[in-house]
């Protein structure tokens, strides 16, 4: 990896957007207040926001106390839940985020002008890369217990999408219980929030199963998928398994793609599921 490279890139990106200045895009007000003003919409949790924008309480409350004493945001109780406390902007924090945008848009095009169409198009382009290539390298995949509440949420959301996509439906019953787990859950995370999962079990020495593989609708298409399956796999061989085997339906051209694309083959069908209309085997190396 040339670091050096993605460092002058950064420190020129920074100081292209003006971020280092503490009138970020020509206003009273640091690229962090704009952003706070930006992200509160009309009205926001606290606890979300810190969530959301990965600040510390202390740096937060200061941001609000400044954007309060410009009269631009209004911080209160939770209307249902006494123990927490939302941000509302203002009527005036309201004309000053449209000002932002319009300042932001503006900003973007004066910056631009200088391109072609093409070169302009080949500009998206790269950043919409980066936008992805950042997205996989931030998500989090660790292992989780299958009972946790988030695994089971991701569960639940990929048998929910699967009771719409497959023509016969999906019974969550089928969905492996926590106590059935004989491996490994993996549990994917972005900003803290679970978008993927997937897990192994052990079918005999040696052999195991793939179920559960899912990406929620929101991080498709960043590569989260094939990152999950490896992790899962380079998680079987540390655990012993040497033969990996999945089963599929029909419909799941993107999953079939995936898993012919790391090396599944085919083979005579091995379950009872109703819903694996394909089966495939993968031979297991230390190296993925």
């Amino acid at each position: 990896m040339d670091v050096e490279r993605i460092r002058a890139f950064n420190r020129f990106y920074t100081q292209h957007l003006g971020v280092l200045t503490d009138r970020y895009l020509g206003q009273e007000r640091t690229l962090g207040a704009a952003r706070l003003l930006f992200e509160i919409g009309d009205r926001s949790d606290l606890r979300e926001l810190r969530t959301r924008l990965g600040l510390d309480a202390g740096y937060l409350t200061r941001l609000l106390r400044g954007l309060q004493e410009q009269g631009l945001v209004e911080v209160r109780a939770h209307p249902s839940d006494g123990r927490a406390r939302i941000a509302e902007l203002t009527a005036a924090g309201r004309r000053e985020r449209a000002d932002l945008d319009e300042r932001s848009r503006q900003a973007i095009a004066d910056s631009l002008a200088g391109l072609t169409a093409e070169q302009q198009d080949e500009l998206v382009r790269a950043q919409t890369t980066i936008h992805r290539m950042l997205r996989l390298a931030a998500a989090q995949v660790a292992p989780a217990d299958p009972a946790d509440p988030p695994a089971r949420e991701c569960l639940l959301r990929y048998a929910a999408e699967l009771g719409r996509r497959f023509p016969e439906g999906y019974e969550v019953s089928t969905l492996t219980a926590p106590e059935d787990v004989d491996g490994t859950l993996m549990l994917a995370r972005e900003d803290d929030r679970p978008i993927g999962c997937g897990l192994w079990t052990r079918l005999t020495p040696g052999v195991a199963e793939l179920r559960h593989l899912w990406i929620s609708p929101e991080a498709r298409g960043i590569g989260l998928g094939r990152r999950l399956l490896n992790a899962l796999e380079a998680d079987a061989v540390a655990n012993g398994i040497t033969v990996m085997r999945l089963g599929t339906h029909g419909v799941l051209g993107e999953a079939i793609g995936l898993y012919r694309g790391a090396g599944y083959t085919e083979i005579p069908n091995y379950s009872d599921s109703p819903y694996n209309q394909l089966t495939f085997t993968k031979a297991l190396t230390s190296a993925g």
